[in-house]
């Protein structure tokens, strides 16, 4: 059955069974990380066809974020212990990604106006969620424990989809907006 009536008075279950309110900090950091991975999906199913592997890279970010999730809806240390978790490779593997892909791409002298293909839009989508994530997860670093990997990997991953975007507009020929003031 989808539907358990449980979060009908406005909580829900955290991993390991605790129930909180809808807007606890920490049910608004997983749901946003939820939302830029349903974004990232879309993003994803957008580049299926184009060259380079951005979409097996995508799908590998995907599962890394409900892997993110998972840890950030898991408030009993005994339980997260148990999980899997996110590694510092993860956070490397995007730095090569960023660097791999900023190396094909002409120097950036001016800041870019979201835009130029669907593909580069949708990844500056997926780019302002996943700052709100980071924003959120640090909200929620304040009052509990957080995994410094978190932090990093959605830091790496907003920056890795700047070079994205960018890329994804410069290869298909279009021009980037740049703001020049």
């Amino acid at each position: 059955m989808i539907y358990t009536k449980t979060g009908d008075k406005g909580t829900t279950s955290l991993v390991g069974g605790t129930r909180v309110s809808k807007d606890d900090v920490r049910v608004e950091a997983y749901g946003t990380v939820d939302e830029l991975n349903s974004h990232i999906g879309l993003l994803a199913e957008m580049m299926r066809k184009q060259q380079g592997g951005y979409y097996d890279e995508l799908k590998a970010v995907q599962h890394n974020l409900f892997t993110l999730q998972t840890l950030l809806a898991t408030e009993d240390a005994e339980i997260y212990a148990r999980l899997p978790q996110l590694e510092q490779e993860e956070v490397d593997m995007l730095e090569r990604q960023i660097d791999t892909i900023t190396d094909q791409l002409p120097k950036l002298h001016n800041f870019v106006i979201a835009g130029g293909t669907m593909e580069g839009a949708q990844c500056h989508v997926c780019r302002t969620v996943c700052r709100r994530a980071e924003r959120c997860v640090v909200t929620l670093a304040k009052e509990t424990k957080i995994d410094d990997v978190i932090q990093r990997y959605l830091n790496r991953l907003s920056d890795y989809l700047f070079v994205l975007a960018r890329r994804a507009v410069v290869m298909s020929g279009e021009k980037e907006d740049l703001y020049i003031n």
